[in-house]
């Protein structure tokens, strides 16, 4: 079914259409191809395991336990009033989106060769078919959030209507990013060893098992102006602070922000000036 779809796909060049962003009608267009690569992608995903869809639960639980671990037993960090474990797993929901997106868009259009060198289609779809299929993993933290909240019998604050933002801004983070990488790689493929400790990093100066006070308090105020060019700082601080509330996030976090949008719209931008030679490089 695939092969005829592809088949059936023809690209319609104007030449004088110069955009600087890639062309989101078109990627409209092609939403059948967009589902298919991403429902591909989530079966391959779990193929020939022994425990299966099961890796989605392990793979946060055990993260999850190594950070508290770490950060609560060896380095004794304190969370206030917030629990050490669900203080983590709510940094580690976001992070987890993220990352999956960081590791597995910097490959994407390279595994997709055999595709790109044959027919035309719009190439944004394949790193965003890896965002979708991340949100498993991100639906499946949120899935732990919930029930160690419910354990420890901790209410949501008033604040929680905002979580749905500070996500979307995570997924706008994650989107740029793998956009970018998805580009990158292609013509350099040192990324290829690059990502991966980019999100072993990522995950030790982001705010995902301790507060942000706990780097404040090291770091300094200019230095921390430093510390919220991570793009997730301040989406996991605004994340956590929505749920359990407590002390509203400094406007630091904005910096965060003003990354997140720099990111998604350069990724963009660069991701459409190389898209017509990706068939060239791969």
């Amino acid at each position: 079914m695939l092969g005829l779809l592809l088949q059936t796909v023809k690209k319609i060049i104007d030449a004088n259409s110069k955009t600087i962003f890639p062309d989101f009608k078109e990627i409209l267009r092609y939403k059948d191809l967009f589902l298919t690569l991403s429902w591909r992608d989530f079966r391959v995903r779990y193929a020939q395991t022994t425990v299966g869809f099961l890796w989605a639960f392990i793979q946060p639980v055990v993260t999850l336990l190594i950070l508290s671990l770490v950060f609560k037993t060896f380095a004794n960090v304190q969370t206030g009033e917030i629990p050490h474990l669900l203080f983590t797993i709510s940094g580690l929901s976001v992070w987890t989106y993220f990352s999956f997106v960081m590791s597995n868009s910097g490959n994407s259009i390279i595994q997709s060769q055999g595709m790109i060198k044959k027919i035309y289609f719009p190439r944004l779809i394949v790193p965003l078919s890896k965002a979708v299929v991340g949100l498993i993993d991100f639906g499946i933290t949120l899935i732990i959030l919930i029930v160690l909240m419910i354990y420890y019998g901790v209410v949501p604050s008033t604040n929680i209507w905002m979580a749905p933002i500070f996500i979307a801004i995570g997924m706008i983070a994650a989107l740029g990013v793998g956009v970018w990488l998805s580009a990158l790689t292609v013509r350099f493929r040192d990324f290829q060893h690059i990502v991966p400790f980019m999100v072993q990093l990522g995950l030790y100066i982001t705010p995902v098992a301790y507060p942000v006070t706990e780097a404040s308090d090291r770091l300094g105020t200019t230095a921390m102006a430093f510390y919220y060019l991570n793009p997730m700082a301040g989406v996991v601080q605004g994340f956590r602070w929505s749920i359990f509330g407590g002390t509203p996030p400094g406007n630091m976090m904005y910096i965060s922000f003003g990354v997140v949008f720099i990111i998604f719209i350069t990724g963009l931008i660069y991701f459409k000036k190389v898209e017509d030679q990706m068939a060239d490089f791969v």
